[in-house]
């Protein structure tokens, strides 16, 4: 069954999920992360996307990005890390063929507590993993960068993020103190769902805005 059309608004934060082929490995050694990063990072520049948050895992990569003016810059931005990093693996490893699955999953994120639970899901994934007791430990995600102030250009904190204090560690402190307890098992099943299925990750209010708003 195809899957549905994607939703995509301008200024609107998505939730993406690249993921190998097979469940194959996407990340071999540290130069791979690192060379992931470095062309997602030219990708959004390229693209007009802001990058929220983010974390490499050894198959599949979680994203929180908006896009600035044209909404399709998500998919094209995309398209573009893929292909790009699919030929630098496939030269670094002397190896042939896709790299990743045919198509990313995606869905809009509303509101400052779905916005909120985004973030945690995606910086708490090694951890729910067992690679990490804390996600600060993990070097591959946008935690230290959200919740410690180490500098990070890939990353643009969303305005949400900026509005919850007025100076910088106010904002890292409040941001940290979200990470005391592990996601409710209800809020992750809904994210995991909406995600594979390209529905809006939101209340029910703002979905049925955002189904009035798609063109």
């Amino acid at each position: 069954m195809p899957r549905p059309t994607r939703i995509l608004l301008p200024m609107t934060p998505v939730h993406l999920v690249q993921r190998g082929n097979n469940r194959g490995a996407c990340f071999v050694y540290r130069g791979d992360a690192r060379r992931y990063l470095d062309l997602l990072d030219e990708a959004r520049q390229e693209y007009g996307v802001d990058v929220h948050a983010y974390v490499l895992m050894t198959n599949h990569v979680h994203l929180l990005a908006t896009p600035r003016d044209d909404p399709h810059g998500i998919s094209l931005m995309m398209k573009s890390l893929g292909q790009r990093y699919a030929q630098y693996f496939n030269r670094r490893h002397e190896r042939t063929g896709g790299l990743f699955e045919g198509r990313y999953y995606s869905c809009l994120v509303g509101e400052e507590a779905y916005l909120f639970a985004c973030y945690r899901y995606i910086e708490l994934n090694p951890v729910r993993a067992g690679m990490v007791e804390r996600p600060g430990y993990y070097h591959w995600s946008s935690y230290r960068t959200n919740a410690l102030g180490e500098p990070d250009p890939l990353v643009t904190p969303h305005d949400l993020y900026l509005a919850s204090a007025k100076q910088p560690e106010q904002r890292q402190y409040h941001y940290r103190q979200l990470f005391d307890s592990p996601l409710p098992d209800a809020t992750l099943d809904d994210i995991r769902q909406q995600t594979r299925r390209g529905h809006p990750f939101g209340s029910e209010a703002w979905r049925q805005r955002v189904a009035g708003s798609d063109p």
